[in-house]
């Protein structure tokens, strides 16, 4: 019998295409996309902690550094620190995010209890009176705190952006420019012939012919030729990444494409524990799953797209909120697109690249454009968990930090899309004022 079960398990290991049986438990929302991927995580059979912490950094590693860690592994391997890896050793991502044990898995994929803070700032009272008698486990959940990403919330940024009225100036979108002048006018490699193709579907070459694609001298042949220059009936993401680099490298990070990278079939709406539109369960999330083929309409996949598969409340309130009566208003000419703001304006925002290393956010690009590449931030995942991730470089384009702080610990308003004010209030600013006056 136990060479029978042995047997089996070795033909699912090295053979079998299912290899649910191998796992050990559930994956937590962030990683069940690839759980049969083990590969991504478990890069040697034989290797230890240091093998998946160099899997956690070869995924979140970049995200890390743009965020500036505010707990980076250098703070726990100075000497001075010793004493606190007794209790948690912040050396390791598995410290903290151990996975397959979805039933003691918490928010942002923590299996540890919330009060974790408690390890290293116990006497943290003293030295600030105005947190004498919170709770630890409110460190992170109150709008003041993120462990990792702490652009928006450390003290010097509150105190100088105290006193903001809650709606600024509108904003206006920079108008993207990637798919223009930094595009190559012809795709390179074989070119096949598409003469034939084109005279027989003159509504296809009606939707080109309209679309961002003929304005940068791209063609049929620019994606419908395969390495030999043979007719390519679907093109896939490899012709898309040709020219779209920066946009096919975020897509393949965020959840969207996160089981591509990983070699896995592409995701379907149904694979998740989110709500999804009955009819969209079976959609495939690949480049044209929102850039509809031939138009690449960027509205349509600014708002449409969304909404033609994603069914949670915040979704369904969208039309009806402040933000998706300026889309309206802009889809009806009364105002600029520029100034929609759009499923994509929030979480897939533009982002400005000085040089090929260095990125900053839309809002403080000011006089640089005309020097800076422009492309679509298409990681959803960097405008996601934590939420205060999205104050710097998009809620602050149009709001003051204050309401953007309260606004995003404000679960019902964040449930309604932000139909109304925050109903409670953050003091992480007060208290900041007061300690620096």
């Amino acid at each position: 019998m136990t060479l029978l079960i042995g047997g089996y398990f070795l033909y699912v290991m090295l053979a079998a295409e299912d290899k649910s049986e191998l796992l050990i438990g559930e994956a937590s929302h962030g990683h069940f996309q690839i759980e049969l991927a083990c590969s991504s995580c478990h890069t040697d059979a034989f290797g230890g902690g240091e093998v998946l912490q160099n899997a956690c950094v070869n995924c979140h590693g970049e995200e890390l550094k743009t965020a500036r860690d505010s707990h980076p592994k250098k703070k726990f391997t100075d000497p001075r620190n010793a004493n606190l890896l007794e209790v948690l050793d912040a050396r390791y991502c598995v410290s903290c995010h151990t996975e397959h044990q979805k039933e003691q898995t918490h928010p942002m994929g923590l299996t540890i209890a919330g009060d974790y803070c408690f390890h290293c700032h116990i006497d943290i009272g003293k030295d600030r009176p105005s947190h004498k008698d919170l709770a630890f486990d409110s460190c992170a959940s109150a709008g003041c705190h993120n462990f990792h990403d702490n652009r928006a919330l450390f003290e010097d940024f509150l105190v100088a952006n105290a006193g903001g009225h809650w709606l600024g100036a509108v904003a206006e979108l920079v108008t993207a420019n990637h798919a223009g002048k930094n595009a190559p006018a012809v795709v390179p490699g074989p070119r096949v012939d598409a003469t034939a193709q084109v005279a027989r579907h003159p509504q296809i070459q009606q939707q080109w012919s309209l679309s961002g694609h003929a304005q940068a001298g791209v063609d049929c042949a620019g994606c419908h030729s395969d390495d030999d220059g043979d007719w390519l009936e679907k093109p896939a993401l490899a012709q898309c990444q040709s020219c779209h680099g920066q946009e096919a490298q975020g897509f393949l990070a965020g959840k969207h494409g996160m089981r591509l990278a990983a070699g896995l079939p592409a995701l379907q709406p149904k694979m998740s524990a989110l709500p999804f539109k009955q009819d969209a369960l079976t959609a495939e999330h690949g480049c044209t799953g929102c850039h509809a083929a031939h138009e690449f309409d960027t509205r349509v996949a600014a708002v449409e797209a969304c909404l033609s598969c994603h069914d949670d409340s915040h979704s369904r309130a969208f039309p009806q909120s402040p933000h998706g009566q300026l889309t309206q208003r802009a889809l009806q000419g009364e105002i600029s697109w520029g100034q929609a703001v759009t499923c994509a304006t929030c979480h897939m925002p533009r982002i400005v690249h000085d040089k090929p290393e260095a990125a900053v956010d839309v809002a403080s690009l000011g006089a640089a454009a005309e020097r800076a590449v422009i492309s679509v931030e298409h990681n959803q995942n960097a405008m996601l968990r934590p939420n205060e991730k999205m104050i710097r470089p998009v809620c602050m384009s149009c709001h003051s930090l204050e309401f953007s702080i309260d606004a995003l610990a404000d679960e019902n308003l964040i449930n309604n899309n932000f139909k109304g004010k925050p109903q409670k209030h953050i003091p992480s600013i007060d208290w900041a004022i007061k300690r620096a006056q």
